[in-house]
């Protein structure tokens, strides 16, 4: 092809495919946002995966870096996400450089794609006309053309907000300063005193939500006036704390126990059927959260939403897509990921076939690609960037095999079982948490739970 395959992102997702483009006699150029490769994942690198090594290394990216050198860890560990960037993601970006087999720009945010001359409205000749992406960084404005997009961009940049509509709640903005947006890094002495002692609400049931009061917890052990309102918009918690030892997902299996016995200690209150709409300061200056239904959190210090996170589509205007009204997510995908309509395990390994859209050789991957569900792993990235580039290559037998078998998620629920996309990031909580709970007279945790890690499930590189 005359122009190079772009990816964008060079996160867990958008790592592998140059090589696997290079294997296929195809250029290819990575846009990466961030200064270095795994930008968005060292965001959050105080957060441990739920899967092993074993599945966080893509079979084509380990025989690159095995040719360098690289010995990879102990494949059962789970490592944080500064270990993966580390261990994996840099050496990964090291070793592309060095064999002069992709062009990496960093600082590189792509504002735009387009099919070149042609806005959306326009259809003559439009597929045989290339890719321009627009790219603003260190050079300005620019324009590169591209024979196909892989959009591998993540979701991390773009979360939930707190309000219930999926709108920011009336005062959200404005008391921004006082609410943050992801798992806090309680092993962070600055970020440990800026929660300890307060009195924290917590947005969402899911495994951010989860190992967010177990942080809590642990907090509290230090300083007892820590407390915690947990706000759950269902009307009852129900089924969030997952599968348990059903879960194929051992390490998140535990960390829902782990949390529910945090729940039902006396440090957590739950606010079931609370879905924020209004924020304001009290006289003292604390937080006040309104609710739909007239409830309301009083004297609240700091709020944590963990709410999930949804795909940026700001600069996708001018391809045509097909898209989910619900997840959006590619459309043929979307069934079989939508946990309004489907059950724990029935997500199967996908590619090309689903993933592209009306916009031809344009490809949508790894969390991005669902959108706002919330059971993505990584192992499915690495499938799905596999069959795009066997389809850009042209091999569309390849490109149609099935070479991946998923454990079931434990994300499971009927129609109206969730009312978001919760975030399916989860920090790792230190085990004497449980015993130290257990012996203050909390009884949550017991030890059990506290000899198992609390870890998380993220392809969600967010990238």
């Amino acid at each position: 092809m005359q122009h190079p395959v772009a990816i964008i992102g060079a996160g867990p997702t958008g790592w592998p495919p140059p090589r696997t483009c290079r294997a296929g006699g195809l250029d290819a150029v990575v846009l990466e946002r961030g200064g270095a490769a795994g930008a968005a994942v060292s965001e959050w690198g105080h957060v441990r995966l739920f899967s092993p090594w074993a599945e966080l290394v893509d079979p084509v990216a380990e025989k690159l870096l095995t040719e360098a050198g690289w010995v990879g860890p102990d494949p059962t560990s789970y490592p944080t996400g500064a270990d993966w960037v580390a261990q994996y993601l840099q050496p990964l970006a090291a070793a592309l450089a060095a064999s002069t087999e992709v062009e990496v720009r960093y600082g590189a945010e792509v504002v735009g794609v387009a099919k070149a001359g042609r806005d959306v409205m326009v259809d003559a000749g439009r597929d045989e006309e290339p890719f321009v992406v627009h790219v603003a960084g260190p050079q300005g404005h620019q324009r590169l053309l591209a024979s196909a997009v892989i959009d591998a961009s993540g979701t991390w940049g773009t979360p939930n907000p707190l309000g219930t509509d999926g709108y920011p709640a009336v005062g959200e903005a404005e008391h921004a300063d006082r609410i943050a947006y992801a798992i806090p890094d309680f092993t962070d002495p600055a970020t440990a005193q800026r929660y300890a002692g307060k009195h924290v609400a917590v947005a969402g049931t899911g495994a951010s939500a989860q190992n967010t009061l177990v942080g809590l917890a642990r907090l509290s052990v230090e300083d007892p006036s820590t407390r915690v309102s947990w706000l759950v918009r269902r009307p009852a918690v129900g089924e969030a704390f997952g599968g348990g030892d059903d879960d194929q997902l051992a390490a998140r299996g535990a960390l829902g126990k782990h949390a529910r016995r945090v729940a039902e200690s006396g440090f957590v209150t739950t606010r079931t059927g609370f879905r924020t709409v209004a924020v304001a300061a009290d006289e003292g200056g604390r937080l006040r959260l309104e609710s739909a239904d007239g409830q309301v959190v009083e004297a609240a210090d700091e709020v944590v939403v963990v709410t999930g996170f949804r795909p940026d589509l700001s600069f996708l205007s001018e391809v045509r897509l097909d898209l989910d009204p619900v997840l959006s997510a590619p459309r043929q995908l979307a069934p079989l990921i939508d946990p309004n309509v489907h059950s724990c395990g029935t997500v199967y390994p996908h590619g090309a076939a689903e993933l592209e859209q009306p916009e031809a050789r344009f490809f949508v991957a790894g969390m991005k690609s669902y959108g706002r569900a919330p059971s993505f792993l990584t192992l499915t990235g690495f499938e799905q960037t596999r069959s795009i580039v066997a389809a850009i290559a042209g091999d569309h037998e390849a490109a149609g095999r099935v070479e991946l078998v998923l454990p079931e998620t434990g994300v499971c629920g009927g129609s109206g079982g969730f009312d978001d996309a919760e975030s399916c990031q989860v920090a790792s909580a230190e085990a004497e948490v449980a015993a130290a709970l257990g012996s203050s007279g909390g009884g949550c945790c017991g030890t059990a739970a506290a000899a198992a890690p609390q870890l998380v499930e993220l392809g969600r590189s967010r990238s």
